[in-house]
């Protein structure tokens, strides 16, 4: 009877683990997401009802309260939690992954013979240390990094980059002391060094991110995504649970993709972000003038509804400001209304516009926007020339040609979506006020730009009006 228990275990965690994979298939096209996201509760479903009927489960009190508890919680969140926030409630989320990983690590040392963990001699196997000391060194990093991600995203703490003198060694000195830690722990499991090694893991998983600004929060996102995963799979070898192994790799892995393809698109290296970050540049012009002395050209709604109502063809840029604004509804019935009157319109995303990566798509998707419309850099940044039309709404560092032509810009290099090259550009901002980069943009003062001052959702909502 245990040999078959044993066997339909196996499989049943192999059929989670085909789900898993067919779930990061899925999520990765708008169309067939919610099939995505389908596959993945199933998976997670069967696995845990399959690790919920093992024999080794000897009381059910616990773990169904603790079910209840996380499933309200979880509902609750789901239900109330606006689009415009998952950036914040992602990060909130994987620090909850970061800390599991530590208490189960932390169990698991305490009291060893439970997770039969122990070797004929009495003590913790070696093979275990090293998963236990892996795992709740990254779920640590990752519990206290994403808190503090959460703040700069949440607006609790200011988004612009935390550096002292001194602080990339004091992080190089922790990550050697950690790696050391980890080390010994394989050959001595006294106490203070697993306790020691889990602190400061705490404190490195703060002293990482602080310095990180928020034009880089997607990177920072996807890479916490990614630390999750480890900690999870090095638990996993210490649970001896083949299903959360498996889970934990394939978050990981896709994290660690994602977080390359963020910082392709920025043109910056992953070490570049982790070791500085937007947000320090000063607020001003290339030419030194600040913005207040610049003229630019303002409109109104009626201006803005004139212009795109005459046009051939109009790309909207969607940007953090639209998700602030919650402007992503009124933007689609825009979109509508110029169809309507013959207009071709296309949405434009940047892969870091936002907070979080693919932002915009779920806010667009969010609000019913056709997928066959949104497009992506690379496939429609040669249609701005010949577009009539970019509107702009709260894309900032996303569309600035400091990327291009400054070299002392802390953005230069990143690829941008070219908006100056339409015959009129429209910028929906509250103010002139520069991105999470810090970097004026020029494209505010260029002749075929004008720039529409006040709330993006409200601003949108009066271009209906007036294009109807």
């Amino acid at each position: 009877m245990s040999n078959l228990h044993e066997s339909l275990t196996a499989l049943a965690y192999l059929v989670s683990a085909v789900l898993f994979i067919m779930a990061l298939r899925g999520l990765s096209s708008p169309e067939s997401s919610r099939r995505g996201n389908f596959m993945g509760m199933l998976g997670m479903t069967i696995a845990v009802v399959t690790t919920i009927l093992s024999p080794a489960v000897t009381s059910y009190a616990w773990i169904f309260t603790a079910l209840a508890i996380g499933a309200v919680i979880g509902i609750v969140t789901a239900k109330k939690i606006a689009m415009t926030a998952m950036p914040q409630l992602v990060a909130a989320f994987h620090s909850l992954v970061g800390l599991a990983a530590v208490m189960v690590a932390g169990a698991a040392f305490s009291n060893p013979a439970a997770f039969h963990l122990l070797n004929h001699a009495g003590e913790i196997f070696i093979s275990s240390r090293v998963e236990m000391g892996l795992g709740v060194v990254i779920g640590a990093i990752t519990f206290s990094g994403s808190i503090i991600a959460f703040t700069k995203l949440q607006g609790l703490v200011s988004g612009k980059p935390v550096s002292f003198k001194g602080q990339h060694f004091l992080n190089a000195i922790l990550g050697l002391a950690i790696i050391g830690l980890v080390i010994y722990f394989c050959f001595d499991q006294s106490p203070w060094i697993f306790w020691t090694m889990t602190a400061l893991a705490f404190v490195i998983g703060v002293l990482l991110i602080i310095p990180i600004g928020g034009a880089d929060m997607p990177v920072v996102v996807s890479m916490l995504n990614s630390y999750s995963g480890w900690a999870a799979a090095g638990i996993g070898f210490t649970l001896h649970n083949s299903a959360l192994i498996v889970t934990g790799a394939l978050v990981g892995s896709s994290g660690a993709i994602l977080s390359y393809i963020m910082c392709k698109g920025m043109n910056r290296s992953f070490f570049n972000v982790i070791l500085g970050g937007f947000g320090a540049a000063p607020n001003a012009t290339a030419d030194g003038k600040s913005a207040d002395d610049r003229p630019v050209k303002r409109g109104s709604a009626e201006d803005a509804a004139f212009i795109m109502k005459n046009a051939g063809s109009v790309i909207i840029v969607p940007g953090y400001g639209m998700a602030v604004a919650q402007a992503q509804h009124a933007l689609r019935e825009m979109g509508d209304t110029l169809k309507a009157a013959g207009v071709k319109v296309s949405y434009a995303i940047h892969p870091v516009a936002g907070r979080m990566p693919g932002h915009m798509n779920v806010l667009l998707a969010e609000a019913n926007v056709p997928y066959d419309e949104v497009f992506e850099l690379d496939d429609i940044n040669n249609e701005f020339q010949a577009a009539d039309v970019a509107f702009v709404i709260g894309a900032n560092d996303v569309t600035n040609p400091a990327a291009k032509t400054n070299p002392q810009s802390p953005i230069f290099g990143m690829p941008i979506l070219e908006v100056e090259k339409a015959r009129t550009v429209l910028f929906v901002k509250r103010s002139m006020a520069s991105g999470y980069a810090g970097v004026e943009n020029e494209i505010f003062y260029k002749d075929n730009t004008m720039m529409l001052f006040g709330d993006a959702k409200k601003m949108v909502e009066h271009i209906v009006k007036n294009v109807a």
